[in-house]
Protein backbone atom coordinates (compact mmCIF):
# COMPACT_ATOMS: atom_id res chain seq x y z
CA UNK A 1 0.00 0.00 0.00
CA UNK A 2 1.73 3.40 -0.92
CA UNK A 3 0.46 6.80 1.39
CA UNK A 4 -1.90 7.51 -1.17
CA UNK A 5 -3.39 4.73 -1.15
CA UNK A 6 -3.61 4.76 2.82
CA UNK A 7 -4.61 8.60 2.74
CA UNK A 8 -7.44 7.41 -0.11
CA UNK A 9 -8.44 4.75 1.89
CA UNK A 10 -8.92 6.64 5.35
CA UNK A 11 -10.38 9.53 3.55
CA UNK A 12 -13.40 6.38 2.29
CA UNK A 13 -13.56 4.98 5.64
CA UNK A 14 -13.76 8.95 7.63
CA UNK A 15 -16.44 10.95 5.38
CA UNK A 16 -16.33 13.42 8.14
CA UNK A 17 -12.59 14.51 6.81
CA UNK A 18 -11.75 15.89 3.95
CA UNK A 19 -9.09 13.82 1.85
CA UNK A 20 -6.91 17.27 2.65
CA UNK A 21 -7.26 16.64 6.22
CA UNK A 22 -6.31 13.32 6.41
CA UNK A 23 -3.27 13.86 4.11
CA UNK A 24 -2.23 16.48 6.55
CA UNK A 25 -2.81 13.83 9.42
CA UNK A 26 -0.67 10.90 7.84
CA UNK A 27 1.78 13.17 7.03
CA UNK A 28 2.31 14.81 11.09
CA UNK A 29 2.22 11.46 11.86
CA UNK A 30 4.92 10.16 9.34
CA UNK A 31 7.16 13.02 9.90
CA UNK A 32 6.83 12.85 14.23
CA UNK A 33 7.98 8.90 13.34
CA UNK A 34 10.43 10.52 11.52
CA UNK A 35 11.54 13.33 13.91
CA UNK A 36 11.80 11.28 16.76
CA UNK A 37 13.90 8.63 15.29
CA UNK A 38 16.27 11.21 13.97
CA UNK A 39 16.48 11.93 18.06
CA UNK A 40 17.26 8.55 18.73
CA UNK A 41 14.23 7.77 20.40
CA UNK A 42 11.98 4.56 20.07
CA UNK A 43 8.28 4.59 18.46
CA UNK A 44 6.48 2.42 19.98
CA UNK A 45 2.62 1.88 18.39
CA UNK A 46 0.97 -0.77 21.04
CA UNK A 47 -0.70 -3.56 18.94
CA UNK A 48 1.07 -2.49 15.41
CA UNK A 49 5.22 -2.46 16.21
CA UNK A 50 8.35 -0.65 17.29
CA UNK A 51 10.07 1.81 14.89
CA UNK A 52 13.93 1.88 16.44
CA UNK A 53 17.32 3.28 15.03
CA UNK A 54 20.27 0.48 14.94
CA UNK A 55 24.41 1.74 14.18
CA UNK A 56 26.27 0.17 11.91
CA UNK A 57 29.39 0.15 12.41
CA UNK A 58 32.30 1.44 10.00
CA UNK A 59 33.63 -1.64 7.57
CA UNK A 60 35.42 -1.90 4.38
CA UNK A 61 33.35 -2.88 1.60
CA UNK A 62 33.81 -4.79 -1.85
CA UNK A 63 32.86 -2.81 -4.92
CA UNK A 64 30.87 -5.54 -6.64
CA UNK A 65 31.97 -4.56 -10.00
CA UNK A 66 35.86 -4.42 -9.64
CA UNK A 67 36.17 -5.88 -6.04
CA UNK A 68 38.08 -3.42 -5.23
CA UNK A 69 38.22 -2.75 -1.13
CA UNK A 70 36.15 0.72 -0.49
CA UNK A 71 35.54 2.25 3.39
CA UNK A 72 32.21 2.51 4.17
CA UNK A 73 31.12 5.21 7.02
CA UNK A 74 29.61 4.23 10.36
CA UNK A 75 25.49 4.94 9.85
CA UNK A 76 21.99 4.80 11.88
CA UNK A 77 19.34 2.24 10.13
CA UNK A 78 16.12 2.92 11.38
CA UNK A 79 14.14 -0.53 12.09
CA UNK A 80 10.99 -1.77 12.34
CA UNK A 81 9.61 -5.06 14.78
CA UNK A 82 6.22 -5.74 14.35
CA UNK A 83 4.49 -6.08 17.75
CA UNK A 84 2.68 -9.27 18.17
CA UNK A 85 -0.92 -8.54 17.48
CA UNK A 86 0.05 -7.08 14.05
CA UNK A 87 2.31 -10.40 13.56
CA UNK A 88 -1.05 -12.80 14.31
CA UNK A 89 -3.42 -11.04 11.68
CA UNK A 90 -0.67 -10.97 9.40
CA UNK A 91 -0.22 -14.89 10.23
CA UNK A 92 -3.79 -15.60 10.11
CA UNK A 93 -4.66 -13.62 7.22
CA UNK A 94 -7.68 -11.89 8.19
CA UNK A 95 -9.11 -9.06 9.89
CA UNK A 96 -8.63 -9.08 13.62
CA UNK A 97 -11.91 -9.64 16.12
CA UNK A 98 -12.18 -7.89 19.24
CA UNK A 99 -9.13 -9.17 21.76
CA UNK A 100 -12.22 -10.50 24.30
CA UNK A 101 -13.67 -12.96 21.39
CA UNK A 102 -10.81 -14.02 20.65
CA UNK A 103 -9.38 -15.21 24.04
CA UNK A 104 -12.64 -16.70 24.49
CA UNK A 105 -12.73 -18.94 21.20
CA UNK A 106 -9.01 -20.06 21.94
Amino acid sequence: MTKSELIAELTAANPHLTGRDVEVIVATIFDEITSALARGDRVELRGFGAFTVKRRNARTGRNPRTGEAVPVDEKAVPFFKAGKELRERVNRGRPARNASAQRVSA
